[in-house]
């Protein structure tokens, strides 16, 4: 099923998402890779608020390749990241921001899944190799933070986009996670192939 996403993202559109639904999104995305979420969780903890608030939002596993004229800026490539090494932190961002939808590619763990279970959040993959492809989509930077002490693909880029995607939902609200799924099935087809297997010297 397709379905097109605005944010801030109600939770009653991302209950209605399943592993394996096409989805886009318009609206505000802010994109945060392993630095960016250090910087988060540090900010939360210390009882200070970010400087955009995710309530409802998207957060994008990527470091965008940027081009700055005047006081603008263009991004002129935006692929995902590996989303596994953002696992250590997301749950807790979940938890604590109330952000409704994770973007990136290559799964992510339990961790994330049950937090997405609990907190009513999904993940979805763009498609690896194709940042031109997402830069198209991205139509405004409205700001971006932490760029001077993070540098250009850590920092946390505000982005207002239009029709962002094509995405695939890899982990839904129920904490359904194709990834984990796809894992498990290739372990019983492996593990009933060595059954079915008799080496015959």
């Amino acid at each position: 099923m397709e379905h097109r996403l605005r944010t801030p993202i109600p939770v009653e559109e991302i209950e209605k998402l399943r592993v394996g639904d096409t989805i886009y999104v318009s609206g505000i995305i802010v994109t945060a890779r392993d630095s960016a979420h250090v910087k988060m969780l540090e900010t939360l903890r210390s009882g200070k608020q970010l400087p955009v608030d995710l309530g409802g939002g998207a957060i994008y596993h990527a470091g965008p390749v940027a081009m700055r004229s005047g006081d603008k800026w263009r991004i002129l490539s935006a692929g995902p990241t590996t989303s596994a090494r953002m696992e250590e932190f997301e749950a807790e961002v979940i938890e604590r921001t109330g952000v409704r939808l994770v973007i990136g590619k290559g799964g992510m763990g339990d961790k994330t899944a049950n937090a997405m279970r609990t907190h009513k959040a999904a993940y979805a993959v763009f498609p690896g190799g194709a940042g031109v492809l997402a830069a198209q989509s991205i139509k405004e930077v409205l700001g971006v933070h932490w760029l001077d002490e993070l540098g250009m693909a850590e920092a946390m880029w505000v982005l207002r986009v239009e029709d962002f995607g094509p995405m695939t939902v890899a982990i839904d609200s129920t904490g359904s996670n194709l990834y984990a799924d796809l894992r498990a099935a290739v372990r019983r087809n492996e593990e009933a192939a060595l059954r079915e297997f008799k080496w015959r010297p």
